[in-house]
C-alpha cells in the first residue's frame, strides 16, 4: 500500500501479490467500511427521526428503490450503454426516486411526521419490492434471475476502487452532517414540542435529515446491494457503550458498523470458500441473537 501511496518504497514482491492486495483486497475492505458505517449511522439518525428504535435505513424504501434500477440493469440492460459502472448508477437512481416519492407522501396534506414517514416508507418499499419480484418474473434468463437475487442479499464481490470513489465521499460528508446537526436530533428524539420549544423546527430537521440518509443509504446500497440488521442492530450496541447523546453516539456507530461489516464479509468468503455467502445471511445471523437479547432486556426492565 505504502508503494502505491508514496514514493521511495521498491516492489519486493509480485505482480499478482500486488493486484490481489491494491486491486481486490483493499478496496473491499474500504468498501466494507463505507458501507457499515453507512447503515449504522443513518439507522441512528432514522431512529431519531421517527422516534422508533425499530427504524432502519430500509424503512422508507430505500433499499427497495436500489434493488428495482438495479434489477433493470441485471434483467434488461437498461442504462448498460453509459458504461461499467451503470449497475451502480441505476441502482443509486432507484434509492434516490423511491426517497422522492416517500418524501412527496409524507409531505402531502402538511407537515412531515413521524408518522406519515413511516407510513409511507412502508407502502412504497412494498410496491418496489412487488416490482423486482415481478422484474425477476418477467425475465427469461435464469442467470439474471440469480443475479439480482444474490444482489438483493447484499454482496461485496463487484468491489473496486470506482465504487469506493462513489460510497466513500458520500458516507464521509452525510456522517460531518449528522455530527453537525447532533443537538437537532436530540431535540427531535425528546419530542416534536420539545424540539420546537428549543429552536428546532422538526418538520424542517426531518426534511434536512431525511435527504442527507437518503443520499448516503443509496449510495451504500447501490454497491453493496441489501444488508439488512446493520442499521437496527448497531445503533443499539453503540447506546449501550456511549448512551443516548448523538455527537459521541455518530462517531462510535460509525465505527462499530465499519468493523462489524468487515468482519461479516471475511466470514462470507471464508465460510463455504471458495464459494461466497451473500453479505445479508451473515448479518442476519449475527443480528438476529442480539435483538431477542434486547427484547430480554427490555422485558427486564420493564
Amino acid at each position: 500500500m505504502l508503494h502505491h501511496l508514496f514514493e521511495g518504497f521498491e516492489m519486493s514482491w509480485s505482480g499478482s501479490e500486488d493486484s490481489i492486495v491494491w486491486l481486490v483486497r483493499t478496496p473491499r475492505v474500504l468498501l466494507a467500511a463505507f458501507v457499515g458505517a453507512a447503515l449504522a449511522i443513518s439507522g441512528v439518525a432514522l431512529q431519531s427521526l421517527v422516534r422508533n428504535v425499530l427504524a432502519e435505513p430500509y424503512l422508507l424504501g430505500v433499499s427497495a428503490g436500489a434493488s428495482t434500477g438495479a434489477a433493470l440493469t441485471i434483467l434488461f440492460g437498461v442504462g448498460v450503454s453509459v458504461g461499467a459502472n451503470a449497475l451502480t448508477g441505476s441502482a443509486f437512481l432507484g434509492a434516490l426516486g423511491a426517497t422522492a416519492v416517500v418524501f412527496a407522501l409524507a409531505s402531502s396534506g402538511g407537515k412531515i411526521t413521524s408518522i406519515k414517514l413511516l407510513l409511507a416508507g412502508v407502502a412504497i418499499g412494498y410496491v418496489l419490492n412487488a416490482a423486482t419480484s415481478f422484474l425477476i418474473f418477467a425475465s427469461d434468463t435464469p442467470e439474471g434471475a440469480r443475479a439480482v437475487l444474490f444482489w438483493l442479499l447484499g454482496s461485496l464481490t463487484r468491489a473496486n476502487w470506482s465504487s469506493v470513489a462513489v460510497a466513500g465521499p458520500m458516507v464521509l460528508i452525510s456522517f460531518v452532517f449528522l455530527v453537525l446537526w447532533s443537538r437537532r436530533l436530540d431535540a427531535l428524539n425528546l419530542g416534536d414540542d420539545t424540539a420546537h420549544a428549543l429552536g428546532s423546527p422538526p418538520a424542517r430537521v426531518r426534511l434536512q435529515v431525511l435527504v442527507v440518509v437518503s443520499l448516503c443509504v443509496g449510495a451504500a446500497v447501490a454497491v453493496s446491494g441489501g444488508i439488512g440488521f446493520v442499521g437496527l442492530v448497531v445503533p443499539h450496541v453503540a447506546r449501550l457503550c456511549v448512551g443516548g447523546i448523538h455527537r459521541r453516539l455518530l462517531p462510535v456507530a460509525a465505527l462499530l458498523g465499519a468493523s462489524f461489516l468487515i468482519w461479516a464479509d471475511l466470514a462470507a468468503r471464508m465460510i463455504f470458500a471458495p464459494r461466497e455467502l451473500p453479505l445479508g445471511i451473515i448479518t442476519a445471523v449475527a443480528g438476529a441473537p442480539f435483538l431477542f437479547f434486547l427484547v430480554r432486556k427490555m422485558r427486564s426492565e420493564g
